[in-house]
């Protein structure tokens, strides 16, 4: 069964960090490159990094390269995927999923994770 869980969202000053973490249930997901997305209120749902099934490559969204790192663990039960968050700006304020790297229509997503920067 494919289940997607983020955690890790909350208030956070401008300047701060936050650590989101993705357990991603399915055995599809590890061998897929997979990637953390964002979507701003009235905007839509962007890609701010990805990475390689291995963890070996990983790709950043000009915004946030320098500021944002994503790692994974593949583990037999489930792909553990996290996204360290440094130098959060007003600008990063977003609900954060997990999901493939290439996103098919018939993919479930979870419900995501909502960061707030603000002072």
């Amino acid at each position: 069964q494919v289940q997607l869980v983020e955690t890790g969202g909350g208030l956070v000053q401008p300047g701060g960090s936050l650590r989101l973490s993705c357990a991603a249930s399915g055995s599809s997901f590890r061998v897929n490159d997979m990637a953390w997305y964002r979507q701003a209120p009235g905007k839509q749902r962007e890609s701010v990094a990805s990475i390689s099934s291995t963890g070996r490559t990983t790709t950043y969204t000009d915004s946030v390269k320098g500021r944002f790192t994503i790692t994974r663990n593949n583990r037999a039960e489930r792909v553990m995927m996290y996204l360290q968050m440094n130098s959060l700006n007003p600008e990063d304020t977003a609900v954060y999923s997990c999901n493939n790297k290439t996103i098919s229509t018939n993919d479930a997503w979870g419900q995501g994770t909502q960061v707030t920067v603000s002072s």
